[in-house]
């Protein structure tokens, strides 16, 4: 009895307006809006070709850049993690953007040497993860649990929104003064949307820290590390990173190859983005009441879906259907992640393992754009590894139905 009446009173103050978490929930939105997850992913594709036409690179060789920078976020976001874990998130979030941010705004002054944009790229892998919902999902867990998947869903809308803004946006800059005035102008809005909120608002629910040390929230890291379900979310990762990274990065490319015009192209990257928002949204409202796999699967299922597609897409519309269904497993994906960890391990090492999904969700994800960059190079297509990636993600979905039901509260939280 009493539990339930606690339990009903944390969901109240969860509901209103002016429980302190959703401050915490706008400021890490207004930061996620323009992190590496959402800038640089979703508008690394508005530049594979004018880079490569300006210094005759290859697009294998561009799509090093993003390569290199998955890597160094594989790499860091363990070590990021375990930071998060231990100090305040506005500590670690800060110096993080302010890097990210200044790095997008050199890129306005890239020479014709291939090391010059790598060095940048790999920079910005470095310090990646503490720009994005990984920075952020602890400070924000810390204040919900009733309505943890709806907060964490809002969060990650943050990528959604910059996904569906930056790249017209990016775009119309390129047509209007080149693409050197399109990194300063994104470097810059990194600095606005991501400094001021987080210094302001981003903080633990008091009390979280002291709580955390007796114990009393969830599994260690080799607790974690040891039960078979963290295993099946690093497969489903890898394979979802391989596949719906491939088919992103190359997104707008593979369009206008195939005769759509630049600015339609550039609309279904922000298709992509609209649809990566309303996934974050739809699936934050379902895990709050469904089994988070279950939810999963429906919703890999129809990435998958938008792969095939995109395989054969040779015009607008299907171009953008496929971008729609691709966005919103995207965004689905993003939030479970998250949400998946907190209920089968709690808080006790959450960002450390979050930090460790995210190796294996970079790694994978490093290697999905090169992959498409070098069957383009050498068959001048990218149709045959698409319906490879298309079975890739449905391998993933098919995954989630391995997972076990969540552990009781006492043993997760």
């Amino acid at each position: 009895m009493a539990t339930s009446a606690s339990n009903a009173a944390t969901a109240e103050l969860e509901g209103s307006l002016r429980y302190p978490g959703w401050r915490v929930v706008a400021a890490a939105y207004s930061g996620v809006m323009v992190s590496f997850a959402s800038l640089l992913v979703f508008t690394f594709s508005i530049f594979v070709k004018p880079l490569a036409g300006e210094f005759g690179w290859s697009r294998e060789a561009v799509s090093g850049a993003f390569a290199l920078a998955a890597l160094s976020v594989a790499l860091c976001s363990p070590v990021l993690g375990a930071w998060l874990d231990r100090y305040s998130p506005r500590r670690i979030i800060l110096p993080c953007m302010a890097i990210f941010g200044l790095g997008i705004l050199s890129l306005a002054f890239l020479t014709p040497h291939l090391a010059h944009l790598y060095a940048i790229f790999t920079l910005m892998g470095v310090v990646g993860n503490g720009t994005t919902q990984m920075g952020y999902s602890r400070a924000v867990c810390t204040w919900f649990d009733k309505r943890r998947g709806f907060a964490l869903a809002l969060v990650v809308a943050g990528v959604g929104t910059g996904s569906m803004v930056l790249p017209p946006l990016a775009q119309a800059v390129i047509d209007a003064t080149g693409w050197r005035t399109a990194y300063l102008v994104l470097g810059t809005l990194v600095l606005i949307f991501g400094l001021p909120l987080t210094a302001v608002w981003v903080r633990e629910r008091p009390g979280h820290k002291a709580e955390a040390r007796a114990g009393g929230e969830g599994a260690s890291v080799s607790q974690a590390l040891r039960a078979p379900v963290f295993w099946i979310i690093i497969a489903t990762l890898v394979l979802n990173s391989i596949s719906i990274n491939g088919a992103v990065a190359h997104l707008v490319a593979m369009l206008t190859d195939r005769g759509v015009s630049t600015e339609i192209a550039a609309f279904a990257a922000s298709v992509l983005g609209g649809a990566s928002l309303a996934g974050r949204l739809v699936t934050g409202s379902l895990l709050d009441r469904f089994f988070g796999p279950r939810v999963a699967f429906v919703l890999f299922v129809g990435s998958a879906a938008g792969i095939l597609l995109l395989s054969g897409a040779a015009s607008a519309f299907p171009g953008m259907a496929a971008a729609a269904l691709i966005g919103f497993g995207m965004g689905a994906e993003a939030n479970l992640t998250p949400y998946l960890l907190t209920r089968y391990f709690g808080l006790r090492s959450f960002s450390t393992l979050y930090g460790l999904t995210w190796t294996a969700y970079a790694i994978a994800g490093a290697a999905g754009p090169v992959f498409m960059g070098r069957f383009f190079d050498r068959t001048g297509s990218y149709t045959s590894l698409l319906v490879v990636l298309s079975g890739a993600a449905l391998a993933a979905a098919l995954l989630m139905l391995a997972a076990p039901r969540y552990p009781a509260p006492e043993s997760a939280n």
